[in-house]
């Protein structure tokens, strides 16, 4: 129990911090703040699968009492019999001490003993930031066992915690190990602080996922530790009983003696939610997902909404709620997606996707190119529309005037400069009239100037001949 209490201060220093409880998500102004889940007992009523139960077929087990030649209690465990049975459903049900319930693996005499294990699994059906696992054992403690973590549903099995009299032999661990500053926070250690075979009955083992973890009071500032605690399914895997050396007699009764029972399986913890969450809820397919706040989003809240990537996705502190923030699309598109570069070069991340109105830029904050802002009428992108003959180049200017090949005139450069003609890609030509004969002009298309009264001629230069 010394573990145990333990372990729930630390669990308290960690998820509730040094400031007054946090279970909502904003504070009495509105403002985001960290919020989180309340602290349960995950496994209460889950289901837990067992490698081995006895019961089937019907079998017979002794109660060890410890001394020799005593005439052991004996009871039979069969599984279709409800007063008898020892049903893995029994280790996360309510624990009434005055009425234990436990489940129970098959005896010695069945071959449970090392190298044979059995495995209990608890799937927590969501990702749970856990502070430790307690169980209570109906017989005494193995003499070997381990607990194991996946965090994530399908990923490797991960060890928490070994318990062995034997560390070296059973699990290639040293014994009484301990974590120093600057190593992996990420490893199991092994302990014969509970291998011992008394009690008899009623032995607990608390394992405490941060207790002899350096940065555990530092833990807002530790991606190793966040992981480390969370689970999605935890495993405890019983390899060696405890015995008093008797079973090598092989006598029935004493094989009989001899066989794994838990009480009590309990997972202490909070259902993981990053901090943007003050609960857990059951989605339309009846999986358990948090309520997410701060426009985050998944089932950990452990990304932001649609249109919120103007910042990258953070946890919850104590000191920032680290809410996601919506993009600045200027009204012009509802989509964004979260651009790295962009967010170290101007502290602002996201990039607008599928800009309106023929609108460009991270924020559609300008005209697409070949565009120009509209002076008057709410500020519209218009089309250039220059001349793909007479103009330099597609591009005009915020006034949406082109700029114009030698010769060429327009807002749009569509037509010739007076004293031009003969619009052409090269531009337009220099009329080649009279000075003398000519008013200066001549005609856009051909170049035949305009001559002054008797002047004849394409350029105006001869005297006009009567009849």
């Amino acid at each position: 129990m010394r573990v145990l209490i333990r372990a729930l201060v630390a669990a308290s220093w960690v998820f509730l911090c040094a400031r007054a409880a946090m279970d909502e998500c904003s504070d009495d102004e509105l403002h985001a703040q960290r919020c989180m889940p309340e602290f349960v007992n995950a496994a209460f009523n889950v289901t837990v699968v067992s490698t081995n139960t006895c019961g089937s077929p019907p079998e017979e087990y002794c109660v060890q009492t410890g001394a020799t030649g005593v005439t052991k209690s004996c009871h039979i465990c069969a599984f279709g019999d409800p007063s008898n049975h020892h049903s893995a459903g029994y280790l996360t049900d309510y624990n009434n001490q005055q009425d234990t319930t436990w489940w129970q693996s098959q005896t010695m005499l069945a071959g449970i003993q090392y190298p044979n294990s059995i495995n209990l699994t608890l799937h927590l059906g969501k990702a749970f930031d856990i502070t430790y696992v307690r169980l209570k054992f109906h017989t005494s403690r193995p003499e070997s066992f381990a607990i194991y973590k996946r965090t994530r549903e399908g990923g490797p099995w991960v060890p928490y915690q070994y318990y062995s009299g034997s560390c070296e032999k059973t699990y290639q661990k040293a014994g009484r190990g301990f974590i120093r500053t600057g190593e992996d926070e990420q490893q199991a250690l092994c302990t014969d602080d509970f291998s011992d075979i008394s009690p008899l009955t009623g032995g607990n083992v608390a394992f405490s996922t941060l207790e002899g973890r350096p940065s555990a009071y530092n833990f807002d500032n530790s991606p190793v530790l966040q992981d480390w605690v969370t689970a999605t399914d935890i495993r405890v895997t019983l390899n060696r009983l405890n015995t008093f050396g008797d079973e090598v007699f092989n006598d029935p009764k004493v094989l009989k003696s001899y066989y794994y029972a838990i009480s009590d399986f309990a997972v202490g913890g909070r259902c993981k939610c990053n901090g943007h969450a003050s609960e857990c809820v059951k989605n339309p397919s009846g999986r358990l997902v948090c309520d997410c706040k701060h426009s985050t989003a998944g089932d950990d809240c452990s990304s932001c909404q649609p249109f919120f990537n103007d910042r990258p996705w953070r946890r919850a502190t104590a000191d920032s709620s680290n809410e996601c923030l919506p993009c600045e699309c200027n009204g012009r598109s509802s989509s964004c997606v979260f651009d790295p570069e962009l967010y170290r070069s101007s502290g602002h991340g996201g990039r607008c996707l599928s800009c309106s109105d023929n609108t460009d830029g991270p924020n559609c904050e300008r005209c697409l190119d070949y565009y120009h802002r509209e002076e008057r009428g709410g500020g519209r992108c218009l089309a250039c529309s220059c001349s793909t003959v007479g103009s330099e180049s597609p591009q005009c200017d915020d006034r949406g005037v082109c700029a114009c090949k030698p010769g060429v005139t327009g807002e749009k450069c569509d037509r010739c400069q007076p004293g031009f003609h003969s619009l052409t890609e090269a531009g337009c030509r220099p009329c080649s009239c009279s000075p003398s004969g000519s008013t200066q002009e001549c005609d856009v298309n051909t170049g035949q100037c305009r001559c002054k009264d008797n002047v004849e001629g394409f350029s105006c230069d001869s005297p006009f001949e009567s009849l």
